[in-house]
């Protein structure tokens, strides 16, 4: 009995140890673009607008072939910058897409049939698989494509927060 108990004990210890470590060593770097919907964006029209993102080198002091490895979405929002007080209900939906240079372009969040009076909104990640390849290399580009119910009155300024993380490469 004294044995069971010990090794359940044992067990436990080690199971909840391996989550620690794998969490001490998982990475989560964020990017954000920023994306202007002008009072002049016609309703129920897509409207693309592009961003230059920072690439991984930046996160892992200037090394291109940083050692991390499982690359993937792990959190997309969109909230109101300007202005003061603005709410999401202009907003009808919204794809974010993100390339690099020699990637093809991938679709990795998006919301449709938004109804909220909110100033913020999280969004639908999409299966994209592993993004290494695409966030490791030089020139990534995040593309925000929408569509509004009806024009605004006044600019808006919205920001796009993307997390992704990723895990040490052996």
């Amino acid at each position: 009995m004294k044995n069971m108990i010990l090794t359940a004990m044992v067990a436990s210890a080690a199971l909840v140890s391996c989550g620690t470590v794998q969490s001490l060593v998982q990475n989560t770097f964020p990017y954000t673009a920023n994306v202007l919907v002008s009072t002049g964006v016609p309703a129920d029209k897509e409207v693309s607008s592009t961003a230059t993102a920072t690439n991984v080198q930046t996160w892992f002091g200037g090394n291109n072939n940083a050692q991390i490895k499982d690359v993937r979405i792990s959190d997309a929002k969109i909230s109101v910058v300007s202005p003061s007080g603005g709410n999401l209900s202009a907003l009808k939906s919204i794809k974010v897409y993100i390339s690099s240079s020699g990637t093809k372009e991938r679709l990795v969040a998006s919301r449709s049939s938004i109804s909220t009076e909110g100033s913020s909104l999280n969004l639908d990640l999409n299966d994209s698989g592993f993004l290494d390849e695409v966030v490791k290399s030089s020139g990534v580009t995040v593309r925000t494509v929408y569509e509004l119910k009806n024009q605004t009155s006044s600019d808006m300024n919205l920001k796009i927060a993307l997390n992704f993380s990723s895990v040490p490469a052996k």
